[in-house]
């Protein structure tokens, strides 16, 4: 039976780049969706075996949406992380001078802000859904606006190159994780471990004391990030990357140990990381 796996669309999004890095054009069946969140419970509705979605861009950091998708509206396992370098490019109709506005992706407007300030100081920076989105609303416009995207996605417009590499920093890539409804057992290597919980944090240490379970087993926490608990103002969920493998004896006492410390708490797995090349 061929494998679907979902992922934000249409074609021509740096994350269908992301999945044909992971599973090439003929492994597997696509389906896009319009947002991320859609994306993700396509996956715990069981239409689709698996999505790949963003969790996070080095220039402008979290996308909220995944991690608050993941944590609260469904119970999925991250089985895999994917690190692709984005080189953004200007897109337009052939023959365009004039741009008033420029579309895309929030995250791809901020990730090129200054650059655009600089070659467009009085263009209008309008968000839409997708990159490829943006790369359509240009070949069906009147000419006076261009996208910001991937050369996928001019192609399959139409649109010409007006200029490349527009990305704020040379060193801009996004982190793309494949969600599925079962966890994979992740042998020690090039892994991480991600959890989601809830501390008590009306108490004083609470925060330090947790933290403490993974510096004296001499475990690597990779990132921590807070995010609103919708339990009401003030109140917060963390997300920890580890470095490693819940296989491994000190990473599994670890674990163990701050799921004992939380009033609220996900294991969202271990999963392999790859990385595509510059």
């Amino acid at each position: 039976m061929v494998r679907t796996v979902g992922y934000l669309g249409p074609q021509g999004t740096y994350c269908e780049e992301a999945v044909l890095h992971l599973y090439g054009k003929n492994d597997v069946c696509l389906q896009p969706f319009t947002g991320i969140d859609d994306a993700i419970r396509a996956v715990g509705s069981g239409e689709v075996d698996e999505s790949i979605v963003p969790v996070e861009n080095s220039l402008e950091g979290s996308v909220n949406i995944t991690l608050d998708t993941m944590a609260h509206d469904v119970n999925l396992y991250i089985t895999k992380e994917i690190v692709l370098p984005v080189k953004h490019n200007l897109l337009t109709k052939k023959g365009s001078e004039e741009i008033a506005v420029i579309v895309s992706h929030p995250q791809a407007l901020a990730q090129c802000r200054k650059t655009l300030g600089n070659l467009y100081p009085k263009a209008k920076l309008k968000p839409v859904e997708s990159t490829a989105a943006a790369a359509r609303i240009v070949a069906t416009s009147d000419g006076l606006c261009a996208a910001v995207g991937s050369l996928r996605a001019g192609e399959f417009n139409g649109l010409t190159v007006a200029a490349s590499n527009i990305q704020d920093s040379a060193s801009n890539s996004t982190r793309f994780i494949g969600l599925q409804r079962q966890p994979i057992v992740c042998a020690p290597g090039n892994c991480k471990t991600t959890l989601v919980c809830q501390i008590h944090g009306e108490h004083p240490g609470s925060l330090y004391n947790l933290l403490g379970e993974f510096a004296q087993r001499q475990v690597n926490l990779m990132r921590i990030e807070s995010r609103p608990a919708r339990t009401g103002l003030g109140m917060y969920i963390f997300f920890l990357d580890i470095e490693g493998s819940a296989t491994e004896s000190n990473i599994a006492a670890a674990v163990s140990a701050i799921e004992e410390k939380c009033l609220w708490y996900k294991n969202l797995g271990s999963y392999p990381v790859y990385h595509v090349a510059k």
